[in-house]
């Protein structure tokens, strides 16, 4: 099993709504649970985003925080390797928050496509409030705070990621133009040693020339890669790369996730608002009932009728679960009504089965152990303020706030 690269690190977290579902797993954290062994992973619950639409009811916060990082160990993600810790286990996430609001213009947080389009879909809450408008702000901290190079997200989310980007680069230029910039950067270069100063020069040369991105990815990961020089000097030659000013906060890059569409019970998307869901860790026997009674192609109202895979809910947890054979098996006796839609789900029953199983069993172990839970929790705060305090030495620095 390999390590995670060096310099590529990787930040994604997840609302606590209490228990996950199979929409969960198959939309996010199963590719958390791949993604932990090629990059450098910070995952985090969070809870402040919980804040943003409901502040008034936060009783079963805690609880649901417990259940979604037992269903998070469950799955698989790993301690060992990925950091796992809850987001106000991390103040710094809202002090660059704070901060980042002192310059992002209004009208960035008015154009967020979510916006209104959760005001529309939430029209019982009163989500006029500053933290409501501010929540994509918040997320941009919680990944700047560890200049992540890449955020795993659905194409739905590209726009938030869009955001940060933006955010980073304002803050970088107005606050990382600091006086005779170029003569410390080249300073900095001639710090990197005779040969990797050549490179760096060869390939900042030719992106600056040509838009040669992988020149630019080549140089950048040379720098993030060498010990020899400082913090604010790896800055330096990262901003000089680009242009003429310290990147203090990088800009993260999109990195897209296939994410299977995972019918509901009911064949809408599955989600807990629509009561349509498969529990991460539900009973055996609950799960059989529910798949059993799963809705199928509406066409077939009797067994001897002909139906359509495409149509089909079920077919699409075939797509996941099943697979080339018995998809091919299902699709052929559904169009020729040779099989039942009984007889088509066992498969995938099966399937389904096992895998909660094995989530039940691992969750159980933790489940018997909560000191192993805080200690995860606790060495993952640690490990994130860590990160986090050399991100905010940077900025406080870059805007004069710290007093040396």
């Amino acid at each position: 099993m390999s390590s995670p690269a060096a310099g590529r690190r990787v930040l994604s977290g997840m609302r606590p709504t209490g228990r996950l579902h199979l929409g969960n797993f198959h939309g996010a954290l199963r590719n958390w649970v791949e993604l932990q062994y090629q990059y450098e992973c910070f995952f985090f619950v969070a809870d402040w985003h919980m804040l943003t639409t409901g502040y008034d009811d936060t009783a079963q916060l805690p609880q649901n925080i417990h259940e979604v990082l037992i269903d998070w160990l469950a799955a698989g993600l790993n301690p060992g390797v990925a950091t796992l810790f809850i987001q106000s286990h991390v103040p710094e996430h809202a002090e660059l928050h704070l901060l980042l609001s002192m310059i992002t213009p209004l009208g960035w947080l008015e154009r967020v496509p979510s916006y209104k389009d959760q005001q529309e879909q939430l029209k019982e809450k009163d989500l006029a409030t500053y933290g409501f408008l501010g929540y994509p702000l918040l997320q941009s901290a919680d990944i700047l705070i560890y200049r992540a190079a890449f955020v795993p997200v659905g194409e739905d989310q590209v726009a938030h990621v869009e955001l940060t980007r933006e955010t980073a680069r304002r803050f970088n230029h107005i606050y990382g133009r600091e006086p005779d910039f170029e003569a410390r950067a080249e300073r900095a270069i001639k710090s990197l040693g005779g040969r990797n100063s050549a490179t760096y020069r060869q390939l900042r040369r030719k992106f600056q020339e040509t838009g040669d991105t992988q020149s630019l990815q080549r140089a950048q990961a040379m720098v993030a890669a060498n010990t020899r020089i400082t913090v604010a000097d790896r800055e330096r030659l990262l901003g000089f790369l680009e242009g003429g000013a310290v990147a203090i906060l990088p800009e993260p890059q999109v990195l897209l996730t296939a994410t299977p569409r995972v019918p509901g019970l009911d064949g809408r998307k599955m989600s807990k608002s629509y009561g349509n869901t498969i529990g991460l860790r539900e009973e055996p026997d609950s799960v059989v009932r529910k798949l059993r009674a799963m809705q199928t192609d509406p066409a077939r109202v009797r067994r001897t009728d002909p139906g359509d895979p495409d149509k089909c809910p079920v077919f699409d947890l075939h797509r996941i679960y099943s697979d080339e054979r018995t998809r091919e098996w299902a699709a052929a006796g559904c169009r020729s009504a040779g099989i039942g839609c009984l007889q088509c789900k066992q498969p995938m029953i099966d399937k389904v089965v096992q895998e909660i199983e094995g989530m039940r069993r691992r969750a159980q172990e933790f489940i018997d152990n909560p000191g192993a839970v805080r200690t995860i929790i606790a060495e993952g705060a640690d490990k994130a303020r860590e990160a986090a305090r050399g991100t905010m030495d940077e900025v406080r620095r870059a805007m004069h706030l710290r007093v040396d």
